[in-house]
């Protein structure tokens, strides 16, 4: 038996990394998003350009920033602006993707970091949405990265904080959203999943080495669909991992966690 050198969270990265190509421009924020599109612009997509909630515009990342407002988001970067500036460029259609997360998801990529049980007595009270709503609303594609739990993969969100495909074919569209827009990729511990074009429902597309369906099954809370052609997913290079440890995440911050 092999031994891996790398974790799932490292996988999960460079995972989220190689599905950014060149030349594209993504919304990020902190953690393993940024850990992703960083770890991207030092291998695959070095003219992958980033976009902070905040305002900066394609910044050469020194390292890791602890909030969307830091001052290194705007490090070298094209420019200096403002939230509203970046709202604005979403809504233009001009930004090919955005990485989101939340407590809990749907079969249909619906997201709530607002509250998990009723709304007016919740047993938990969330975050909210932040600027999630509108990036997940306005940008091309949405990726999600999040440890697979049947907790967090549920049959029914408890508040739709952003809007995936709410339920089903054509329900974005008459919600008022841009055409063609939506969740495209979810990368998770033991798989990267996807959304068929026809029924918008999340489906498995590749599994991780060494996990099996039934492993991504019984850590569903829903009976989710599995594409016609199952891949493996690619195993972390040595490059990714090099840069990630070296350059991306030094001191663990991210790749240091536990999931």
């Amino acid at each position: 038996m092999t031994t891996k050198t790398y974790t799932p969270i490292e996988q999960m990265i460079c995972t989220a990394a190689g599905l950014l190509e060149d030349g594209a421009l993504v919304v990020v924020g902190t953690g393993a998003p940024c850990a992703a599109a960083m770890l991207a612009q030092l291998t695959t997509a070095p003219k992958l350009a980033l976009m902070f909630e905040a305002g900066g515009v394609g910044p050469r990342l020194p390292r890791m920033p602890i909030s969307v407002g830091d001052s290194r988001t705007f490090y070298q970067g094209l420019m200096a602006t403002s939230m509203a500036d970046i709202m604005e460029t979403c809504q233009r259609g001009m930004v090919d993707y955005t990485f989101l997360g939340g407590a809990q998801i749907d079969r249909y990529g619906n997201l709530n970091s607002t509250v998990i049980g009723d709304y007016d007595t919740p047993a938990v009270r969330l975050p909210g949405s932040g600027g999630a709503n509108d990036l997940g609303s306005l940008c091309r594609k949405t990726l999600v990265i999040t440890p697979h739990d049947p907790r967090r993969f549920v049959e029914r969100v408890d508040y739709v904080t952003t809007a995936g495909y709410l339920d089903g074919p054509g329900a974005r569209e008459a919600a008022g959203l841009p055409p063609g827009t939506g969740p495209h990729k979810v990368i998770t511990d033991l798989a990267i999943l996807g959304f068929h074009p026809d029924t918008k429902r999340m489906q498995v597309e590749s599994l991780h080495p060494g996990v099996t369906l039934e492993a991504v099954r019984a850590r569903t809370s829903f009976d989710i669909d599995v594409a016609d052609q199952l891949a493996t997913t690619a195993l972390p290079t040595s490059d990714q991992l090099d840069a990630l440890r070296k350059q991306v995440d030094p001191h663990g911050y991210i790749i240091g966690r536990s999931l």
